[in-house]
């Protein structure tokens, strides 16, 4: 197998898995990159603001940061060192005004929806799960459905 093929998919879940109870060794609960919102808000917003309005101790979670910068660079090693072909960012139709109303309208709706279900899909569909939430379960099933009925009116009514 060369390092350019897809590796199976197996071998993601696999390391997904372990990743849950890796983070509950090292003492950290909860998982998802929504959280690590608040980690990087905090970096930004003046620190008077910060602490009084996030109530957020930023040593404590620092790890979220790092995780964050270890998935962007991650993403750009694999992309530009790794890949047999040319990636593109996003698909073609995407580039017009179309595209980024839709593109837009996509992100309010994945930050509500991040916002109203108190978390994110990794949050709640790796490690909510794995810890048997019932309120990650449906968090969960509503991401798939909400995913499905977007996927719908994308490509049968827009």
């Amino acid at each position: 197998m060369s390092i350019f093929e897809n590796l199976d998919w197996m071998i993601y879940g696999i390391a997904i898995g372990l990743f849950v109870p890796l983070t509950l060794i090292i003492g950290n609960k909860l998982f998802g990159l929504s959280s690590s919102l608040i980690h990087l808000c905090s970096l930004v917003i003046p620190k008077k603001i910060s602490v009084n309005l996030l109530n957020y101790d930023f040593k404590e979670h620092k790890w979220k940061f790092y995780f964050v910068l270890g998935i962007i660079l991650g993403g750009f090693i694999a992309s530009n060192y790794f890949s047999a072909g040319e990636i593109n960012f996003l698909p073609e139709e995407y580039y017009s005004l179309t595209g980024l109303v839709k593109l837009f309208i996509g992100g309010l709706l994945v930050g509500f929806g991040t916002r109203y279900a108190n978390g994110c899909t990794s949050g709640h569909s790796i490690t909510g799960l794995a810890l048997l939430q019932k309120s990650s379960l449906a968090a969960t099933v509503s991401f798939f459905i909400g995913g499905l009925i977007f996927t719908f009116i994308n490509y049968f009514v827009l």
